[in-house]
């Protein structure tokens, strides 16, 4: 469930995310929260890498999109290290922080955390086209 004031990126591949809630927090900062379901979990009843990986990348580049100027914006690069785990029904919130901008470039560092801490750390490039 989406929070008051959050849009929800629901297009294309990001409908299949579960939902995600994403809130301009100010001109360089962004938060985004989804809450584990079953389709997100491992063999190993834990979330997923690739779902954690999806949910930065798109959290990510939601903020690159957005202080680019609705402009669209590609992943070129993405850093994604895993601390811990998170499990079914865990909200995880992402905070973004876009780092610095050019005229073709953005950067970008994310922190994912549940309510047990530090779960995924992220960073990232992305080409404005």
């Amino acid at each position: 469930m989406i929070k008051k004031g959050m849009d929800e990126t629901n297009k294309g591949f990001m409908k299949h995310l579960g939902g995600l809630g994403f809130k301009k927090i100010d001109e360089t900062n962004y938060e985004f929260k989804v809450k584990v379901k079953d389709i997100h979990l491992n063999t190993g009843n834990i979330v997923h890498g690739g779902f954690l990986s999806a949910i930065a990348d798109t959290g990510m580049g939601t903020a690159a999109h957005r202080i680019a100027g609705d402009r669209r914006c590609v992943t070129i690069n993405l850093d994604i290290k895993f601390i811990s785990s998170g499990l079914l029904g865990d909200d995880l919130k992402g905070i973004v922080k876009v780092l610095k901008k050019t005229k073709t470039l953005v950067f970008i560092n994310c922190e994912i955390n549940n309510n047990k801490g530090l779960v995924v750390t992220a960073s990232g490039t992305w080409k404005i086209l």
